[in-house]
């Protein structure tokens, strides 16, 4: 097989070729046929998130076919098309899961992180924490439902079933997702994008957004609830103060700048400042069962697998709308 690897912080991904990983018991091998490009890969990459002291293959949105399974896999067959998410193995004994959060598990697995990921030919995964897919949809317009749709999904579930116009800061992979899924729901929603980017301010336009502008403009009404994908610390107090009172602020990120101080007015009247942390299979179940009755398009970008380095730059400069796809 072959993957491009990290070996060091802030260095390129190097292309090479590995020995076919074998799965244990309770794995299963895919063979990768699409691995999109999350801005988690970035923080990774650029030790924004502790290295792991070893090398690594980043990626975990990823889609393929199960072409090998370890003993004790009853549940899956060779040949079976599935996704491969960030979250990729927990404890199942902590506190944490065993009270229904999973996705705060004390000793989890990371896909693309603390175990190989997907820019990859190849790629080892959990049984179950795999997620079987629906044949008929491209690979690559579905590998960014596998983190940006699905942490946009617990965003929006966590920023509440009564917000009915919600502002997304950072209209890209996931809020161009989730903004259809919203819409969909009959919701009202305010883009915020880069200062001056028209063209993404149009893109979210095209999609059904009521307003967008940048993210150093106020919107023309305070809103239920905003999210923040950009991991932007200083988007805390203008998205604070772009709710109404009582009004909730979801950071969808798992890395953000530092947030600079804000008076306390911004937060009282009973605003909330909330954070979401990776995802549980339960989200997974719940959003691919919404993706074809929503009619869900992802917008992406394609680039060979070879062009990881490449693909990570361009997200890094926003130099794309939608999504990045690596394809072997």
């Amino acid at each position: 097989m072959h993957a491009m690897r990290l070996n060091a912080p802030h260095t390129p991904l190097q292309w090479t070729e590995l020995p076919d990983p074998e799965p244990g018991p309770g794995q299963i091998r895919v063979k990768v046929g699409a691995c999109g490009v999350c801005r988690t890969d970035l923080h990774v990459v650029d030790a924004d998130l502790p290295f792991p002291g070893h090398s690594l293959t980043p990626g975990h949105e990823i889609v393929g076919r199960i072409d090998a399974i370890g003993p004790n896999v009853t549940d899956l067959h060779i040949g079976q098309r599935v996704g491969i998410p960030w979250l990729g193995h927990t404890c199942g004994h902590c506190h944490y899961c065993e009270t229904g959060h999973e996705n705060l598990c004390d000793h989890p697995l990371f896909t693309g992180y603390t175990r190989d990921g997907g820019y990859a030919t190849m790629a080892v995964a959990d049984a179950h924490f795999t997620f079987p897919l629906p044949e008929g949809i491209d690979d690559v317009a579905t590998a960014p439902l596998l983190c940006a749709g699905l942490i946009g999904w617990r965003s929006l579930v966590i920023a509440g079933k009564e917000a009915q116009s919600v502002g997304l800061y950072g209209f890209g992979a996931a809020a161009h997702i989730i903004a259809q899924v919203a819409l969909w729901q009959g919701r009202k929603i305010y883009a915020f994008t880069r200062p001056g980017d028209t063209r993404t301010q149009d893109f979210a336009r095209s999609l059904g957004a009521t307003w967008a502008g940048g993210s150093d403009e106020l919107p023309p009404e305070q809103l239920d609830a905003s999210i923040i994908f950009a991991p932007v610390g200083a988007l805390v107090p203008a998205a604070l103060k772009s709710v109404h009172k009582a009004g909730r602020v979801v950071c969808a990120g798992i890395h953000m700048s530092e947030i600079p101080a804000f008076s306390y007015d911004l937060l009282w009247e009973e605003r909330q400042l909330v954070s979401v942390a990776n995802l549980t299979r339960q989200d997974g179940v719940d959003f691919l069962e919404l993706v074809p009755r929503v009619g869900i398009r992802t917008k992406t970008t394609a680039y060979p697998l070879r062009e990881a380095n490449r693909a990570l730059d361009d997200l890094r400069h926003g130099r794309f709308e939608g999504a990045a796809v690596l394809v072997p």
